[in-house]
Order: structure tokens, then sequence, then C-alpha cells
């Protein structure tokens, strides 16, 4: 567990010179940590170094693993959320990165209405346009983008997106360019705040914050090589 504290100082070090060569705060970029696949001991390693924000993509997993971690932490829901599983999910996640259809937001609206949930979260846009992403294309994002802004009990805070896998950092960069160029867009046409912008994993996370990212997402990095998930 040692090297968990080793490997988040090592992230922070990082993401705070990426944060001041953009001239930004680093303060204003928030780590979450995706702890998807690994154990509650291991979140426990890294809560005891300071690190609050953690992501899981699987709910049967949260539901077994989050009553066994600090009760101060912060859960975020970070992978494809399908509808069917929306009524587990809002108990357990205050926040959704990864709201990638009309449909989805239509159903985390309502449940959270029926439960008196609080919601909010992020829109996925598919800014690369690679088949195997989920998300909004930015087109159909700018034409669903009032409806969605206009949900009662989902409030949505920003945008997120994942850029192809390249071994070159930079190569993600006009990807984050363009959802941050999105998000002003948006936020200009509509007159509705957006301040999130969540994108950048381990291996493209500098750049990411370099093009504005407010929310970085590293796992294998803090906790090492992945277990294999159980699947739900």
């Amino acid at each position: 567990m040692d090297a968990i504290a080793a490997n988040l100082e090592e992230i922070r070090s990082r993401l705070t010179a990426a944060a001041e060569r953009a001239g930004r705060d680093p303060a204003s970029v928030r780590l979450v940590a995706v702890s998807k696949t690994y154990p509650a001991e291991a979140v426990g390693a890294a809560a005891s170094t300071g690190q609050r924000i953690f992501g899981e993509s699987r709910v049967q997993e949260a539901r077994e693993k989050i009553p066994a971690c600090p009760s101060d932490l912060e859960w975020h829901f970070i992978g494809h959320l399908q509808k069917n599983k929306v009524r587990q999910a809002l108990p357990l996640f205050p926040f959704f990165h990864s709201i990638d259809s009309a449909a989805l937001a239509g159903a985390i609206d309502r449940i959270a209405g029926e439960t008196g949930a609080k919601a909010q979260g992020l829109l996925e846009v598919n800014v690369s346009g690679e088949e195997s992403k989920h998300g909004f294309t930015p087109d159909e994002l700018r034409a669903q983008f009032p409806a969605l802004a206009k949900l009662p009990h989902l409030r949505i805070r920003g945008l997120m997106t994942m850029a192809p896998y390249s071994d070159n950092p930079e190569d993600a960069r006009p990807v984050f360019r363009k959802l941050h160029e999105l998000r002003d867009e948006l936020q200009s046409a509509h007159q509705h705040p957006l301040p999130e912008l969540s994108m950048g994993m381990s291996g493209d996370f500098e750049p990411a914050i370099e093009e504005g990212a407010t929310l970085v997402r590293v796992g294998s990095s803090i906790f090492g090589t992945r277990p294999r998930p159980n699947k739900e």
C-alpha cells in the first residue's frame, strides 16, 4: 500500500506542474482516483493520503465496496450506465461523468424526482467520432442541449470525453481542445454555467489539464495493474 501513496504523490506533482504551465491554479483541477476493480483496502490506502474523490463504473461492485470504505469519500460514476441500473446507482453516486444520451439523462431526472435524490453530472461527448465510444456527437448535443439543461432533477455541470488511445499523449490534445470549445459555445449560447470538464486519464491527463480539464480520471497509475473485474 506504500506504493499507492508514492504514486499519488507523483500524480499530484505532475498535476500541479501541468496546471502551472497553463497558468492555472492547481486547486482548480480535481483528481478522481479510478478505483473500479480495486479492493476497498486500496481505496483506504489512497484515502489515508488525503484523496477524497473515487470513480467506479459497475453498480454492483460499488454497492459492495462503498460500505467498506471511509464514510467521508465522494463517489463518482464514470462508466457507461444502463438505464435499468439508475435506481440502484442514485443512492451511491451524487455525480455522473458519463451521461451519454438524452434517454439516460431523462431516466436519471425522472428517478431522482421520484426518490428525492440530488443528481448532477456531465454530458459525454464523442468528440473523436470513434464508433467504439459512447456519447453525443457535437451536433446532437447542440440540438438537444436546451432540453437537457431544463431537466428539473438533474443538474448538468459540464462535459466529459475520452480521447482515442495513443502512446503519445499529445495526440489527445486536439480532442480536449474541441471539448473545451464546445463547452464555451454551449455556455455562451444558452447562458447555462458548465464549470466542469472531465477529460484526461493516466496516459494523457497532463495535456487535458493544459486544455482546461477540471476533473482528471486516473486509475492504474495510482493503484497499479488492474485486477480483472467481476461480471455484473
